[in-house]
């Protein structure tokens, strides 16, 4: 008999699942709670990352300066609204026909302020929007690059990511030790406004990962006409930058 992770990694195989990583409950302690996944489901043991690759040739109009809209909808929107959330989905009703509660969770942008009341004192305020970018590196699946995106070691910065909580005890994936970003500062100096520095950075700590990360005026990212899209869940929320 399989055991779990096989099951999860043939699944994943088999419905065009491009990266997926286990990061136990352990590598999230003292994540703040209103960024913590495990704010939704507190009996849970694991978080599951799962993501899907943005194709190649959905850049090249961006590059080409020629079409823009084909990367919106394959690389953005049907990406993570449809293709991923239905993989996603699936991956749930695994576990849970494997005996396991899962909790699927979509990746809303951290930037989203408190829509309710704490339910009890102590308690985060809904909606909690677990920090993706921390549950990727904590997965062992990526780190986050000079320009502020996640860079995998087969994709670059090319992919998506959705996740699910689940009460499940499965084998931690290593953290990712080898570097992929070699910070040469190409990203800034191509960067159309100059909002992304070439020598002011952040220093990252995730799970014993280091990572230095440029300071990045996301105030003149929003405005550029170059294939950054406004965040469109919210106005305060970070733009779409893979393009």
């Amino acid at each position: 008999m399989k055991v779990l992770e096989e099951v999860l990694h043939d699944f994943s195989k088999n419905n065009g699942i491009d990266v997926l990583g286990f990061a136990p409950k352990s590598r999230f302690e003292g994540v703040d709670p209103k960024y913590n996944p495990f704010s939704i489901f507190p009996e849970g043991e694991t978080v599951v990352v799962l993501g899907k690759r943005i194709c190649r040739g959905s850049l090249r109009g961006v590059e080409e300066g020629s079409n823009f809209m084909d990367y919106n909808i394959f690389g953005n929107k049907w990406l993570e609204d449809t293709f991923l959330s239905v993989a996603c989905y699936e991956m749930t009703r695994v576990l849970e026909d494997a005996g396991w509660e899962a909790v699927p969770i979509f990746p809303n942008p951290t930037e989203v302020i408190a829509q309710g009341v704490s339910v009890a004192e102590g308690r985060p305020a809904p909606n909690v929007h677990p920090d993706f970018a921390y549950a990727a590196v904590a997965a062992g699946m990526a780190e986050i690059a000079w320009n502020g995106l996640l860079f995998t070691p087969k994709f670059g910065s090319r992919q998506r990511f959705h996740m699910i909580i689940t009460d499940a005890v499965l084998e931690p994936t290593p953290i990712l030790e080898d570097t992929i970003c070699d910070q040469c500062g190409k990203c800034a100096d191509i960067c159309p406004l100059g909002a992304i520095s070439k020598n002011d950075y952040e220093t990252v700590h995730i799970c014993g990962k280091t990572m230095k990360v440029a300071k990045i005026n996301y105030d003149l990212c929003a405005k550029c006409k170059n294939g950054a899209i406004p965040n469109r869940f919210t106005s305060v929320g970070k733009p779409d930058r893979f393009a």
